[in-house]
């Protein structure tokens, strides 16, 4: 459908007309292109009386180091290694992972209804900090910029061998972490997970129709709209999808086509570092806590058994390269409901 010639911004594709106002005020269905799924979105619920939990924020006494905390220097870990005394980031294998790279294949069944695969890959935990007291928020600039940089060495690193790389942050205890201090997981597979799949094929689609990525389209008709734009930066936007599920969700994405955490120039990840500090101590300081939420990053595949297609990349927080981050908090300050913390993983995972 052709927009009116006073609608449209300079952007191939994109439209610059609002919303009606009784999508704002009424039920209806938004389309999230890439998951290529509907969400409901109820918005006159927001009026509806709160009787909800009520509490005040725990009051937190995090020691700067822990000796029986098994993610600070020099402790002792679960499996017996010791821990360096690092002072930057630390890279080490989970003592206790979801995927392990000799794993063997399952056992066959002829019945179409009971089919397995083979699952194989490694988990890595990788502590952001030797403090447990700090996060991401309260780490300096350049700090925070090492930690990208660590992220794009293993996520080249690991992409050479497998198929998927992802990683993700519970930040926590509300979002199921049982650590405090400051770190994050990575976890690469030998397949496609069923979230990269569908992103995968929905992004090639629109791409082959439109001629251009989905995601660069839609952070530019978010720039131009400034609807639900939160942050932005020479390299980098901020916003609110448009089809989000969570309260205070966020989608990270790149102002240019990116395809992986590693092909960032030195610039763009002085800016992600920035960007990334400012939105997370907006979190804290609307909430007046450390704020918890998880995070993940999504790009693109480049391992050779499934190929290379430039579809792009994003981040999320499970607040959504791209980011995403989906936080647990459903109303403000000190008006909460809890969510199950489960991690932006493209794919749900059975203990």
């Amino acid at each position: 459908m052709s927009a009116p010639e006073d609608t449209v911004c300079p952007y191939p594709s994109v439209i610059t007309r609002s919303a009606p106002e009784d999508r704002v005020e009424h039920q209806h269905i938004r389309y999230n292109p890439l998951r290529d799924d509907w969400v409901l979105v109820s918005a006159h619920r927001m009026k509806r009386p709160w009787q909800g939990q009520v509490e005040k924020p725990p009051e937190e006494n995090i020691p700067r180091h822990d000796p029986s905390n098994p993610l600070c220097p020099g402790a002792r870990r679960a499996g017996g290694e010791i821990n360096p005394e690092y002072e930057g980031t630390f890279l080490f294998e989970n003592d206790f992972p979801a995927l392990q790279p000799d794993a063997p294949e399952p056992g066959t069944d002829e019945h179409p209804l009971l089919q397995a695969k083979s699952a194989r890959g490694v988990c890595q935990v990788m502590c952001f900090h030797p403090w447990s007291d700090v996060t991401l928020p309260l780490m300096s600039t350049l700090e925070v910029r090492a930690v990208i940089d660590k992220w794009a060495e293993i996520m080249a690193d690991l992409g050479s061998t497998y198929s998927w790389v992802q990683i993700f942050e519970n930040k926590g205890a509300m979002m199921g972490c049982s650590n405090p201090h400051p770190h994050c997981q990575i976890w690469a597979s030998n397949f496609l997970p069923n979230e990269a799949q569908v992103e995968d094929r929905t992004q090639r689609a629109y791409l082959e129709e439109h001629g251009t990525p989905m995601l660069l389209d839609y952070g530019r008709l978010e720039e131009v709209r400034k609807e639900r734009l939160v942050l932005q930066n020479d390299h980098w936007l901020v916003l609110v999808p448009y089809w989000a599920v969570w309260p205070f969700q966020m989608l990270l994405l790149p102002r240019r086509h990116v395809m992986r955490l590693q092909d960032l120039h030195s610039e763009e990840r002085d800016s992600l570092a920035s960007i990334m500090k400012r939105l997370l101590c907006k979190y804290d300081n609307l909430f007046e806590i450390s704020f918890p939420y998880s995070m993940g990053w999504h790009g693109m595949y480049d391992t050779g058994c499934h190929g290379m297609y430039d579809t792009g990349w994003h981040g999320m927080y499970d607040t959504g390269c791209a980011a995403l981050t989906l936080p647990p908090y459903l109303l403000a300050k000190k008006d909460t409901a809890n969510v199950s913390g489960t991690p932006p993983l493209p794919q749900c995972t059975m203990p």
